[in-house]
């Protein structure tokens, strides 16, 4: 059977680098930091000091406030993307193509503000007193059944939970329904608000969190002296669209999605494999299931977390991927300036990825002072770099062993 290409015809996102995509990418690439000071939850109780929180936003800009306040904030900003991506991609979801149009949404933890309100209310109030929109709230998948709901969309509804691969992990599982025939249009990504008193509580104390103080430096991948990573919030949504699709109704095409790698360590529920052995595996899939050559590939968007461990396994697995050309390829973590969105992470570095084989323009990684003498390759320190990109990649590694790497390349 003949694999249908797909292309990607909108973007949307709400992002501690702004509240759309364009406002996003131009303070990406001009080296804009998302973290400031943690105020989400009572910062005197934790060792976290600086988190990149999503300031300003306003459900009720995307919905009316009663429906608003039927949403946790990770649906409320799936729901607010997916709005201005199907906006961008100039798409009205009519009865006609409804069947054909699904939602693949990935959160790594769902209605984590949720759970937490409704488990004081249950301890000081009793059963009776917890929302009945309890569950429906809290629950991953409910990204994908509001989005679903809200724009009409009435094809195959998913989502994928695998930790900070979530986002990638959706967009790929998205990109072989499209390529397989099962939909002509999906509304993807990956949304996550977990800047909660238990998620703050559980990073800091699994010793994954930056306790940097200076909300400026406290992200610094591949740097020497990084110690953990900054958490985030936020949602990234594409529109995926098979060519066809795209071509009869005149879209705009920012790229196409070529390859889909996804395996897994059976290795540690928190570590990475040694030298990101699974993360090589995911890598060389994907790229083989583009048809490229690893030489083809120009850039890659890291997962690139600010971790001691993750950014010295992920150099050793490009290394192990790319061969002498790994010296060659531009690398760089925009979770530098984003912070880490966890199962939003993907999408939103998805699009940055677009974006830069549309523009030629690569995002820095922001805050690299000291070389660390086990991660040595390119990552476009400090300043965007002006450079054409015909195939990138962007890689994805989450708690569980769970590895996810997509390839993008010029439409032509």
């Amino acid at each position: 059977m003949e694999k249908k290409r797909v292309v990607i015809t909108g973007v949307g996102a709400i992002s501690p680098l702004g509240l759309d995509a364009e406002t996003m990418w131009n303070n990406a690439i001009n080296g804009v930091s998302g973290v400031g000071p943690l105020t989400r939850v009572d910062v005197s109780k934790f060792p976290m000091k600086v988190a990149a929180e999503v300031k300003d936003f306003d459900p009720t800009v995307y919905m009316d406030r009663k429906e608003a306040r039927k949403m946790d904030r990770f649906t409320q900003f799936a729901v607010g993307a997916s709005i201005m991506a199907l906006k961008d991609a100039s798409l009205e979801i009519t009865d006609d193509i409804a069947p054909r149009v699904g939602v693949w949404i990935g959160s790594g933890i769902g209605g984590m503000e949720t759970y937490q309100e409704q488990f004081r209310i249950f301890e000081q109030k009793g059963y009776r007193r917890v929302s009945p929109f309890f569950v429906p709230m809290m629950i991953p998948d409910m990204a994908a059944g509001q989005v679903s709901i809200v724009t009409g969309a009435k094809g195959i509804n998913s989502c994928s939970v695998t930790a900070c691969a979530s986002g990638t992990n959706s967009i790929g599982d998205a990109f072989k329904v499209i390529q397989r025939g099962d939909a002509d249009v999906m509304i993807t990504g990956g949304a996550e608000a977990p800047i909660t008193d238990m998620a703050v509580a559980g990073f800091s104390t699994a010793k994954a969190i930056s306790t940097n103080e200076d909300p400026k430096t406290a992200s610094r991948p591949f740097d020497a002296n990084r110690d953990g990573f900054v958490m985030g919030e936020g949602a990234g949504i594409v529109i995926l669209e098979s060519l066809e699709s795209a071509l009869q109704r005149g879209a705009n095409i920012y790229a196409e999605i070529v390859g889909y790698g996804a395996t897994g360590d059976a290795y540690h529920v928190t570590a990475p494999a040694p030298e990101g052995e699974g993360g090589v595996r995911a890598m060389s899939q994907a790229i083989a299931d583009a048809g490229l050559k690893p030489h083809e590939i120009d850039y890659m968007n890291a997962h690139g977390t600010s971790t001691p461990y993750n950014d010295k396994y992920e150099t050793m697995a490009l290394k192990t991927v790319f061969g002498d050309h790994a010296s060659k390829l531009a690398v760089s973590s925009t979770k530098s300036m984003t912070g880490h969105l966890l199962g939003a992470a993907g999408a939103v570095e998805a699009i940055l990825t677009v974006k830069t084989i549309q523009q030629g323009i690569i995002a820095p990684t922001i805050n690299y002072e000291t070389p660390d003498p086990e991660c040595d390759l390119d990552y476009v320190p400090n300043e965007a770099r002006k450079q054409e990109v015909k195939a990138a990649m962007s890689n994805s590694l989450g708690f569980g062993g769970h590895n996810a790497t997509l390839v993008f390349k010029k439409y032509e």
